[in-house]
């Protein structure tokens, strides 16, 4: 962008009038008018509003202000895109030293932190500061602190290009502002606002649950201690925001903290916001009006005045935060991680705090980023409220069946709100504003927002929710709460009627996937409490009979649990079985239990009803997947594949996810996206895509082809031989279940018999005999045309007989095997322990999965599981053993069709081919599973051809080149020689892939297409 004229006259007025413009006369307003609005007019910005838009859509709000230490102080600017803030800016008078005054810095770092902007600007016009508010700020910090670029008015003509490079409108929409905020993170020791916030919330839940149990012996169980500690929590930090928003008297639970008996003058309060928000949060007395259960639990609980001072103290200043401008759906991040921990009861009547265990089995608790949840949204329960008026959206309901913290129900609630608002106000504003309970209501500024009686409507009417966790219900009940009230102030604007709906209707606990069925034929005394509460049966029906009274959902939305059911079996094995007998989707082999909330989402919707998930795309082409995907491309139910490849969406968890949208009406055509890179797609929501009209079920996977590509692969997809035909067998190698005590490394033989090893269990030397010993190859150590040998030597304590392989005796072993057998004696201990105990007995130094054995001894094509490319090599002899990868035999025992076969999997094609079909990983990974090799298109040679005929000789003769030449390359070489070697591998890999590409009649663009997408 060219710097504009207005900044040059802007710069130089400053400068010739400097002294007049930096006295104490000159105030904050003057130089908003005169400076700093053209400044940002001159970016782009809309400072003024003269587009006319409503205060929820101008793209620069001068902000109210807000009470902070008892002082009005706020940015004097919110800049924003569609309505969401993007950062502020925080205007001082020049008499004031931006560079070196901390307490200026502190101010707008605080306030953005809160809001959880990422970037914020601070500036006189004289000076220009940029700071990154991601740091949890503290007032003692230096006015450097944070700071990531600063600026001089002089500056501004040079540095124009750079400034509107991030800052302007333009910048924003095309994700420049995002890449640099990035660009400048990394700092170690980053406390952002949820970060500081779960902490804190976690230090105040061990702090209560420890009290708790010492003073309340009445607190029976975990599922009370629970209870007790969240609600608790809960109310405090609701009314908190309330004080904040004006809406509760300010500083009241400071003051009740400051005198005796503070839980008893806390309960006093509780009850008095019972009788004014009408909400499970506060329900303490029996009503026929409300839906949830009353507490008669909390109000008898005794709590140190200590503990309720301490959290209580951290609500307050100098605590960073400011609660009004923390986002709910910020609180509902820090709450997700705060529900993967659990309290539990000792013995002893103690209380601790640990994760959850299917939690621990997957590793962290992952949120999902509120730009998955608006895409969904935007294209469920938008598509839904399309021609629709409010009254028709009324009737829509929208149901999230494992909610967690709610993030997906804040989202499809927060656009139905900002729907509800847009439409009427295009639709005579001032009618709808009429009346008690009317929709609209006015603003300070004379426009009109959504009404908290329109908001409760909406809530009511269209958002569901379920989840198994008691606290994750309560959670999102408190998310939806705040929703209601966010933009509330003062306490006249929301009257002294009760004002906050009860949502014990609407959110309910219970196990989404396990209806009352499950206890016919079962005997519940078998079941102990835990086991019950667990199971949590939930019937759909009768839990939410106005909306199947009209036959289901209109959307099912959310991100259900990745959950393998080889973990589950260990906490929930009636569950899983359960499963497996109910739903369609789990009866075939193991299976992950986000495939049955797809299944179950299906059954839940009505007929014309929309689904949006994010989840695993691994059930495109697994064997566990193959159910829910014959079910959903049985009724052509796809819509929509957002398909992120190896592009990471969780923070701190690497998964391979996409967004599946399904239409339960019945599709004729779907649209496929494939996500190169997240960053951009964030921003442009744009991905390599195309509309695709049917899945080929005979295939048994979904493989989506799109793009120029789509000419090259839909060649391929039609080759009549697929590789599964041609072979033997295609079979993983040896599992040992324990490497570190069956992999030795060999030193040298001691006699004919007799081998030393080295053990790195152990740590020691070992002497083995040699009979039992096998050459051993991991998958790391397999290559294109080379086998990278090793001195790893792998125990196979079984025998052979007639092609079958059995455990050697333990009387055998150890009267034939001495020196093996006291060896795996020594470690006895840890070969039994395998697998939770599962090796206990007779058995106990054989493998947990012993197979394969038969193929050891073959020559084979061996791969490694996971690599970056085809890297296919021949083992002649069946010298080796080997894990982490597979093998593939031929039903021809001819050498020649070996090497034929590997110049075709190592080629450039079929390397193009493969990484369109298989699972992608991190950086440039792929896996190379039975599955996915067993459709890899071949051509077989019609050997009356001369032309193929004398193609199969060439690729054999060139095959058999470059196994010699990696051999030759691997010796000790000078430089030169090295290169030389180089060249000719490459251009004998070129001519191989000239000929694969003449072999599968590949045109010239086709060619290209290939060549331009394989490295």
């Amino acid at each position: 962008m060219p710097t504009p004229d207005i900044i040059y006259r802007l710069v130089n007025q400053f400068k010739i009038n400097r002294d007049t413009y930096c006295s104490e006369a000159y105030n904050e307003a003057q130089l908003r008018q005169e400076f700093l609005n053209p400044f940002f007019e001159a970016l782009g910005w809309d400072v003024a509003n003269k587009k006319g838009f409503a205060i929820q859509y101008r793209e620069v709000v001068h902000e109210d202000r807000i009470d902070i230490e008892g002082s009005k102080k706020a940015p004097d600017y919110a800049f924003r895109i569609g309505g969401v803030r993007k950062f502020f800016v925080e205007a001082k008078k020049p008499a004031e030293n931006i560079e070196t005054d901390a307490s200026l810095a502190y101010q707008l770092r605080r306030y953005a932190w809160n809001a959880h902007l990422p970037l914020s600007i601070l500036t006189d016009f004289e000076e220009f500061a940029v700071y990154d508010c991601r740091d949890r700020p503290h007032p003692e910090d230096s006015p450097a602190t944070s700071r990531i670029m600063l600026l001089r008015f002089e500056d501004y003509i040079e540095k124009w290009d750079e400034i509107a490079a991030i800052f302007s409108p333009d910048a924003i929409l095309k994700g420049a502002f995002d890449r640099y905020a990035e660009d400048n993170t990394g700092k170690r020791g980053t406390i952002q606002v949820d970060d500081a916030f779960l902490a804190d919330i976690e230090e105040w839940r061990t702090l209560l649950a420890r009290n708790i149990a010492l003073r309340n012996p009445q607190v029976e169980d975990e599922r009370q201690l629970n209870f007790a500690v969240q609600m608790t929590i809960d109310r405090i930090i609701f009314l908190r925001i309330c004080e904040d928003r004006e809406i509760e008297a300010e500083n009241q639970l400071l003051e009740i903290s400051q005198q005796p008996n503070i839980y008893d003058n806390l309960i006093d309060l509780f009850y008095r916001a019972d009788l004014r928000y009408n909400s499970g949060l506060f329900h303490f007395k029996t009503d026929k009006r409300q839906n949830s259960e009353n507490d008669s639990l909390t109000p008898t609980l005794v709590i140190d005045d200590k503990v309720l001072k301490e959290i209580i103290k951290d609500l307050y200043y100098p605590s960073p935060y400011i609660f009004k401008e923390i986002p709910v759906e910020i609180l509902g991040q820090v709450y997700e991680q705060f529900l993967g921990k659990v309290i539990r009861l000792t013995a002893g009547h103690r209380a601790k705090v640990e994760e959850k265990p299917e939690v621990r089995k997957a590793g962290g608790v992952y949120y999902t980023p509120k730009y998955i949840v608006d895409y969904i949204v935007e294209n469920t329960v938008g598509e839904l409220v399309k021609g629709k008026t409010p009254k028709d959206a009324a009737e829509l309901k929208i149901v999230d069946p494992a909610c967690g913290s709610g993030s997906f129900l804040l989202g499809a609630f927060q656009y139905l709100l900002n729907w509800h608002e847009k439409w009427y106000l295009e639709h005579s504003p001032e009618e709808w504003a009429q009346g008690d309970g009317s929709p609209l209501a006015p603003t300070v500024d004379g426009s009109w927002r959504l009404s908290t009686d329109e908001k409760k409507r909406i809530l009511l009417n269209n958002i569901y929710g379920v989840d198994i966790d008691p606290q994750a219900v309560e959670v999102t009940k408190l998310s939806l709460l705040l929703k209601v009230l966010e933009g509330e102030t003062g306490q006249m604007s929301l009257g002294f009627e009760r004002v906050l709906p009860d949502l014990g209707e609407n959110i309910q606990c219970g196990n989404s996937l396990i209806s009352n069925e499950f206890y016919l034929g079962r005997q519940l005394t078998l079941f102990d409490e835990d086991e019950r509460y667990r199971i949590n049966a939930f019937d759909w029906i009768n839990a939410f009979p106005e909306v199947f009274n009209r036959e289901g959902f209109d959307a099912v939305i959310g991100n259900p649990p990745y959950i393998r059911i080889q973990a589950m079996k260990e906490w929930a094995p009636t569950e899983s079985e359960y499963y497996k007998e109910k739903y369609v989707s789990a009866s075939k082999g193991n299976f992950d239990i986000y495939v049955v909330f797809i299944e179950k989402g299906l059954n839940i919707l009505n007929s014309n009803g929309l689904m949006g998930f994010i989840l695993p795309n691994k059930f495109f082409n697994s064997q566990y997947g193959e159910k829910i995907r014959n079910l959903i491309s049985g009724e052509n139910f796809l819509s929509r594949i957002v398909d992120f490849t190896d592009q990471q969406v969780f923070d701190n968890a690497t998964t391979y996810t996409c967004l599946l949208f399904l239409d339960k009406r019945g599709r004729n055509e779907f649209n496929y996206s494939r996500v190169y890179d997240i960053e951009n797609w964030k921003v442009t929501k744009s991905s390599l895509s195309g509309k695709l009209k049917s899945i080929d079920a005979k295939r048994n996977a979904w493989n989506f082809f799109v793009g120029e590509e789509s000419k090259v692969l839909g060649k391929l997809e039609n080759f009549p031989i697929r590789l599964s035909e041609i072979t033997d067998n295609i079979s993983q190698g040896i599992r040992t279940s324990a490497n570190k005590i069956y992999v030795v490394l060999a030193e040298r033989e001691i006699s004919e018999n007799v081998v030393l090893t080295f053990s790195k269990e152990l740590q020691s030397e070992v002497t083995l005999e040699k009979e039992l010993l096998h050459q051993f190859l991991k998958g790391q150590e397999i290559r294109r045309y080379n086998i990278t040998y090793s001195n790893s030597l792998v125990i196979i304590p079984y025998s052979e007989s007639n092609g079958n392989f059995q455990l050697i005796s333990e009387s055998e072993l150890e009267s034939n095997y001495p020196l093996t057998y006291n060896y795996l004696l020594e470690n006895k201990r840890l070969l039994e322990n395998r697998e939770h105990g599962r090796m206990r007995g007779e058995d106990w130094y054989g493998y947990v999965y012993p197979k394969n054995f038969e193929l050891m001894s073959k020559k084979k094509i061996l791969t490694p599981d996971i690599a970056d490319r085809c890297n296919f090599a021949y083992d002649e002899t069946g010298d080796f053993s080997f894990t982490s990868g597979y093998c593939i035999t031929l039903k021809s025992d001819k050498e020649s069709d070996y090497f034929y076969i590997l110049g075709i999997l190592n080629s450039k094609l079929i390397d193009f081919f493969f990484k369109r079909i298989s699972t992608p990983l991190q950086n440039g990974y792929f896996r190379f599973f039975s599955q996915y090799l067993n459709k890899i298109p071949v051509c077989l040679i019609d050997f009356s051809n001369e032309n193929q005929s004398n193609t199969y000789n060439r690729i054999v003769e060139l095959v058999k080149n470059l196994r010699y030449l990696n051999r030759e390359i691997r010796k000790i070489l000078s430089p030169n020689e090295t290169d030389r070697l180089k060249r000719q591998i490459d251009a004998t890999d070129a001519e191989i892939d000239r000929l694969v590409y003449e072999l599968y009649g590949l045109t010239d663009e086709e060619i290209r297409i290939v060549e331009e997408s394989v490295p």
